[in-house]
């Protein structure tokens, strides 16, 4: 039976624009496209979770707002369940540490991108709003 992964990431919006993350090399689904995050720590709620992963990983301070989306997919690795959450900068900007790259994109931009399949429920949402 596959390993259960529950995992936050972060629909961080700044200027209309959409922060997207590229994973490294050496991580699982190399090089796809994903929205900041992480696992959630035994104990931690979600929000806790997005806080300190987004911490660790850019070395910025998120607000968080409203949940946009869950999704469970099943990889070969595991069974992800993603939470994501619409998010705005405090104040310092996003570094480079983990991610091979960074960008940020109009919501009518992001599916130029190869993302992961678990993050394209969110993608799909996203897309719906700009068109309504």
């Amino acid at each position: 039976m596959k390993k259960d992964i529950y995992v936050v990431g972060a629909v961080i919006i700044e200027d209309g624009k959409i922060l997207c993350a590229q994973r490294g090399p050496t991580k699982s689904l190399p090089y796809k496209w994903e929205f900041p995050g992480g696992k959630i720590e035994e104990g931690e709620s979600p929000q806790e979770a997005l806080r300190r992963e987004i911490k660790e990983e850019m070395r910025c301070q998120i607000e968080i707002g409203e949940q946009m989306e869950h999704t469970v997919y099943e990889y070969d690795f595991g069974i992800v369940h993603l939470t994501t959450f619409s998010c705005k900068l405090k104040e310092e900007k996003p570094l480079l540490t983990e991610h091979a790259s960074i960008k940020w994109l109009l919501p009518g931009e992001l599916k130029s991108l190869d993302w992961a399949p678990a993050d394209i429920p969110t993608i799909n949402k996203l897309d719906m709003a700009k068109n309504s």
